[in-house]
């Protein structure tokens, strides 16, 4: 039984998480135990494993009295990570350039081909969770030339915190006129030219472009300004 539970729960764990991506699940909304109980047909203790995974997760939070709600949307938080990464990640694409071989730039290549190859959209017009892994194995591909695991490992680290703001950027920031297809082809072009500054200065872009969105209805909820 204690096997059935777990699966129950990681099933339920992958249903909310990716509708929190989606924004089905808005942020900040609260989430009653009760009601998906119900709704996913299990027990209260299967929702609160699978609750409490994505809490560990940053996906969701939990208060005393309150219970579990969906991560807010934080202005600091995504204006710092947004800083970080223009930093970190800038610094080791950088690297990749200087320091990758041909290996790196095939395996930049191959991800990009991938990446412009897989739907964004599914036929439901809900955005792609495959579309979001690829597009990962792109950025990671950019990256694996800097020669420096340690640095690596920060930029990844933090493009892992951010996957919540890439994953809103769309049906909460309704950022819908994005030609993004454009934008990893460009960085590509840039990275192969071996053109440093460009290839930064359109990555820096990219990360921005995606906060931006955002930063635009935070700012709206605060000021109740539309």
């Amino acid at each position: 039984m204690a096997g059935v539970k777990t699966t129950r729960a990681a099933a339920v764990h992958a249903q909310i998480r990716e509708e929190i991506f989606q924004g089905t699940l808005s942020p900040g909304q609260r989430l009653r135990l009760v009601e998906l109980s119900r709704r996913f047909e299990v027990s209260q203790s299967v929702i609160r494993e699978a609750l409490t995974r994505l809490s560990e997760q940053g996906l969701v939070v939990s208060a005393p009295q309150q219970g579990f709600s969906v991560v807010a949307l934080s202005l600091q938080h995504l204006d710092e990570l947004t800083e970080a990464r223009a930093e970190i990640e800038s610094m080791v694409l950088r690297l990749s350039i200087e320091r990758g071989d041909i290996k790196w730039e095939a395996a930049a290549v191959a991800a990009h081909h991938q990446l412009a190859n897989t739907p964004v959209a599914l036929p439901d017009g809900s955005l792609s969770a495959e579309w979001f892994a690829v597009h990962e194995q792109f950025h990671q591909s950019l990256l694996d030339g800097c020669g420096n695991d340690r640095l690596l490992a920060v930029a990844m680290a933090l493009r892992d915190a951010a996957t919540i703001y890439r994953r809103w950027s769309v049906p909460v920031g309704h950022d819908y006129d994005r030609d993004v297809a454009r934008e990893h082809q460009e960085l590509l072009d840039a990275a192969l030219a071996r053109d440093a500054r460009v290839a930064v200065e359109l990555l820096v872009r990219h990360i921005d472009r995606t906060s931006a969105s955002l930063r635009a209805v935070i700012e709206t909820k605060t000021t109740g300004v539309g």
